[in-house]
């Protein structure tokens, strides 16, 4: 599965990344502004940006990962509607930004401003939940490398979302993970983009701290 995620033309996903070139570079309007147009040149200019999502918005306080920032530039430098969660078009717009960051190493700020929703991440991660009365870190601490239905437990790094999941035929953002494993111990799922589930991604994020990006992933 590793080779065929790091060969371009045979990871479905790039399907994904070739849309979201294509918007990058599109007018959203007759009047408006393409991605292009800030971002001249993204393959320098936006190499590494994926590497230190999520963030704190300096204006705002608020925790925005890859998919915020990009909803960000749409509505307010764009004058466009937002996309939405889990829409085609925000998902190719985040794994082509997210792909020029690929085999880069995460380095999000975990200090500072962003030192109270990291702590709200660890905590998520460390609160029993659900029915079945079970942890993220239950999982992704004690029980790394063992079998769940089939598949092998990992340590829960976003690295290469979104990601082509073969359980989905389709690609899907982190978010959609988490609420996936929500619902697989009986706990609330929050809305995509919800706080928890940001600071949840800023947590996972700083665990991965120095591993490469892999978007587009392939993931079971």
């Amino acid at each position: 599965m590793r080779r065929q995620q790091a060969d371009e033309t045979r990871n479905p996903a790039f399907f994904w990344v070739e849309q979201g070139r294509d918007l990058f570079s599109r007018k959203p309007s007759p009047d408006g502004a393409a991605c292009s147009g800030c971002h001249a040149e993204p393959q320098q200019s936006l190499r590494g940006a994926a590497t230190r999502y999520p963030q704190v918005d300096a204006a705002s306080g608020r925790l925005l990962n890859l998919e915020g920032r990009i909803e960000q530039c749409r509505v307010e430098r764009q004058g466009q509607p937002a996309f939405g969660y889990e829409t085609a078009e925000l998902l190719s717009l985040t794994a082509y930004v997210a792909s020029l960051a690929r085999g880069l190493p995460l380095d999000v700020r975990t200090d500072g401003a962003a030192k109270p929703f990291f702590e709200a991440g660890r905590a998520f991660f460390e609160r029993r939940q659900g029915q079945l009365n079970l942890s993220c870190r239950q999982c992704h601490d004690g029980l790394v490398g063992q079998k769940l239905r089939g598949d092998t437990i990992s340590h829960g790094a976003g690295t290469g979302y979104p990601a082509y999941r073969l359980e989905w035929n389709d690609v899907g953002s982190l978010h959609r993970r988490l609420r996936a494993c929500s619902l697989g111990v009986r706990a609330t799922q929050f809305d995509y983009g919800a706080p928890e589930y940001l600071a949840l991604e800023l947590y996972l994020a700083g665990r991965a701290r120095g591993l490469p990006v892999e978007t587009p992933g392939i993931r079971r």
